[in-house]
Parts: C-alpha cells; structure tokens; sequence
C-alpha cells in the first residue's frame, strides 16, 4: 500500500486547520447570534412594559385602585398593548418593534404586583432575574409591573427566524471550508512542487547520474535548497572524476615499475641480460620506488580516514632545523647544489610529533633537490611571526606557472616538463605534507621563490604554554 506523500498530507493539514478554524467561527457566530437575539426579544419586551407604565397610572388614578382589573384578563391585556392608548399621545403607538414584541409574546409575560409587590393579574410567576417597573401616582408607589425574561425561543415566527439564520451559517460555513479546500490543494501543489523536483532528482543523484541539475526558483528557503543541490552534484560529479582519475594513476605508477621488474627478469630468464651486480641494483632500485609508492598510498589513506596517528612532544624547532641541514647539507653537494639555512639560534617550542616533521622536510628538501638544476640554490629558513612558526623551502630555477601553483599539492601532480631533473617521484610527496601540516593545526602554500623556482612556505601554530616548560634551561636549548 502507498503511503501518503507530503503533498497529501501538507492539503490534509491546511484542509483541517481552515476546517476547524470555520467551524469555530460558525459556532461562535451562532452562540453569539442566539445570546443577541433572546437579548434583543428581551429588550424589546421591556419597552413594552415601560411604555405600559403611563396607562397602568392613569388607569389606577381613574379607579382609585387596582379592584377594577382584578380577575379581568381582557382589562389586563388591553392596558399592557402596544398599541393601547385611547389618547393617542402614545410615542410608541404603532410602533413595528413594540408590535413585533407583542407577537413575540411580551405582553404574556408581564404581571401586575401591587405596592407590596403581591401579585394581582398577569403572569403568575416571579422570577429572581424578572424586570420591575414602579408604578406611582402623584408621588406615592400604588405598584409594580414585572416582566418575565425569555430563556428560550419559543415563538413559531422566532424560531423560523433563528433557523433560516443557522441554514445560512451552514451554507457559508460549507462554502469556507469548500473554498478552503481549493486554496489548501492550490498551496500543497504550487509550494511543494519545488521540493518535489529537488526530491526526484536527488533520486537520479543517488543513481549516479552526476549530472542531474535543479533549477532555481525564487530566492526562499526552497530556491537555496536548489543551488545547495546543485553545488552538492558538481561536487560530487569533481569527486568521481578526482576518483577515476586517482585510480588510473594509481594503476599507471603501480605498472610502470612492475613492467621494467617484469622485462628485466624475464631478460635474465632469457639469458639476454646477465644476472650482475649492477642487474641486481636495479632491480632493488625499482622495487623500492614501488614500495615508497606503496606507502604513501597507505599513509595518505589513513589520512583521509583520520586513522593516521601522531605521537606529540614538545619538540625544539630551531634545533630541529639545524639538524636537518646538516644531514641535507652533503646530499646537495653530491647534486650540485648549495644549501643555505636561516634560523633563530633560539629555542622556538612546538607540540608535534617529530617523526612526522622529520618526513615532511624530507620530503620538501627531496622534492626542491630533485628539480632544481645543477648548480642551483637551496634555501631553507625558519622564523617566527607571532604564535606563529613559518618554515620556507625554497630553491632556484626552473620554476611553475602561477596556474600550475596550486595544484602541486594535488595527488600524483607533477610538473616534469618545466622542472625536468631526472628522478622524478609518484606525486605524493606534497600531498602526505599537507596531511601532515593539517594534522598539525597548520597551513602550507606554493608561491614563486625569490630565488627563481618554487617556495614552499608552512604556517604553524605555537603554543602559549607547554606543560613542563622551562625554557630557560640552558640544557633544554640544545639536544
């Protein structure tokens, strides 16, 4: 069985909202029609009564009591008409609401008390909640006329009125929720069709197709749900090609060595090369060129996942520095290179993990060596700027176009063609030093070196404190 969509169920709760919403104004309307209407018969009733007050007076002054209407109901009725006044002087002689109040039958509901408000002619019932009106003669109470209320309409003539109003209150109520409705479905449709495109096409998204787009309507939350679509497939769509292209690298740096072992041995095999020494070095050569690769590879997937680890202590850099360029010092020599170094002469303290550094300027150091020409420059300095530690690796020509730049942090990214020393490595090298530089809370970048070539430069932050520092040791200075 289906489900309900969101569409069905957006109508369904707009539907039930303006239904309710309707149904509590119609209640309401019809509380307070009814409540106004008793009020108005009640109202009307006691014009009535008051307007009789005038009669009853000059009737009593004329009798000298109330004897001459006691047991006559038809004297009663005649005095308490609307339309009772033999002198015509009545102001609501006549009147369409004091006539509409006798239909209604006010005129049934008064009685006549005398002074000690005994009961003499009329309604026989005095309610708590009845109407009183004094009747006094030349100053002097000889009376009183009371007025039952009207709990309830009775009336035929009310009550057809009180039911054509109740029918029209359906009819409009019926109308509003119809017109509700058309409005709810219109909603449902016009404001979820958006989501519904954005919905059907994360469908295609999830089926591979990187292509799928969105497009964009209005500027609303709906319209930014669009363009966040459409920013995630492109991404995705550059993640599956990075992917493919990853993978072909992969498959190319892995053949390539595995080819020269294969031919190699094989030719051994054939007799066609001799098993030498020199063979032999060879082919040690390109096994280990394989095995760094596969390395890297490991280290760089470990770094994606964040299962590399990092063993921090507090570790000196100035020293640090000056122990690498004594160790690379002869390595330059030996290609032809000079190497200059430039560094504090003081203890500069950081938290890291020294065998990380250690492969991160190996790998910087063995990357400027490799394509630097013959009887190139090296310079490698540290300094500090702040909480900072900036470390530069730069060296002299050949050096990358400003396109180029960016991308040489980029997995298996070589520029051969300009910096073309031979040797060149699998292009891992500068991506594992940016693993490690962001693992170490820091930032690296490629510029143009002064010197010609290309300048590594890496930001790192330093501590404020370190726990056990005394760095005022003069022993701590040095290692």
């Amino acid at each position: 069985m289906k489900r309900p969509g969101i569409t069905f169920k957006l109508f369904l709760a707009v539907l039930a909202t303006a239904g309710v919403v309707a149904l509590g104004m119609g209640a309401a309307a019809h509380w307070s029609f009814s409540r106004g209407f008793l009020g108005y018969l009640n109202a009307q009733a006691v014009l009535q009564m008051e307007a009789a007050v005038p009669r009853l007076q000059r009737e009593y002054r004329e009798h000298g009591s109330w004897e001459f209407v006691r047991g006559r109901p038809g004297a009663w009725f005649r005095m308490t008409r609307p339309d009772a006044s033999p002198t015509g002087d009545d102001p609501w002689s006549g009147n369409p609401e004091r006539i509409a109040s006798d239909l209604l039958g006010a005129g049934r509901r008064l009685s006549l008390l005398d002074e000690q408000r005994q009961y003499i002619i009329g309604f026989p019932q005095l309610f708590g909640d009845s109407q009183l009106r004094e009747i006094a003669v030349d100053g002097r109470s000889v009376g009183w006329i009371a007025l039952a209320p009207i709990e309830s309409v009775t009336d035929a003539a009310a009550l057809r009125f009180g039911n054509d109003q109740l029918r029209a209150t359906l009819v409009a109520g019926v109308l509003a929720l119809a017109l509700a409705a058309l409005i709810a479905w219109w909603i449902a449709r016009s404001l979820l069709a958006p989501v519904r495109e954005v919905a059907q096409a994360t469908h295609r998204l999830a089926a591979g197709h990187f292509d799928t787009r969105v497009e964009p309507r209005g500027s609303d939350e709906v319209g930014q749900l669009a363009q966040d679509f459409n920013q995630l497939a492109l991404t995705l769509a550059r993640n599956e090609q990075v992917r493919r292209e990853y993978m072909a690298d992969i498959s190319h740096e892995l053949r390539t060595p595995l080819a020269v072992l294969r031919g190699e041995l094989e030719a051994m095999e054939d007799g066609i090369h001799p098993v030498t020494p020199e063979g032999l070095r060879q082919l040690q050569a390109e096994v280990g060129m394989l095995s760094q690769l596969v390395t890297d590879l490991h280290e760089l997937a470990l770094a994606d996942i964040g299962a590399l680890t990092y063993h921090k202590v507090e570790l000196d850099l100035d020293d640090f520095i000056a122990r690498k360029a004594a160790l690379w010092r002869g390595r330059c020599l030996q290609a032809g290179l000079r190497l200059e170094v430039s560094h504090p002469g003081q203890p500069v303290w950081l938290s890291a993990d020294e065998s990380r550094l250690r492969q991160l300027l190996n790998n910087l150091l063995g990357n400027a060596l490799r394509y630097t020409n013959d009887g190139g420059l090296l310079r490698l300095s540290l300094r500090t700027d702040g909480g900072m530690a900036e470390i530069s690796v730069e060296d002299s020509p050949p050096g990358v176009p400003d396109e180029l730049l960016p991308r040489l942090f980029e997995r298996f990214f070589r520029v051969e063609r300009s910096r073309g020393r031979a040797g060149g490595g699998s292009g891992l090298g500068l991506a594992i030093c940016r693993s490690i530089v962001q693992a170490h809370g820091g930032t690296i970048e490629a510029r143009h070196s002064p010197l010609g070539g290309v300048g590594i430069h890496i930001r790192l932050p330093l501590p404020r404190h370190l726990p056990g520092d005394n760095r005022h040791d003069p022993a701590r200075h040095r290692r």
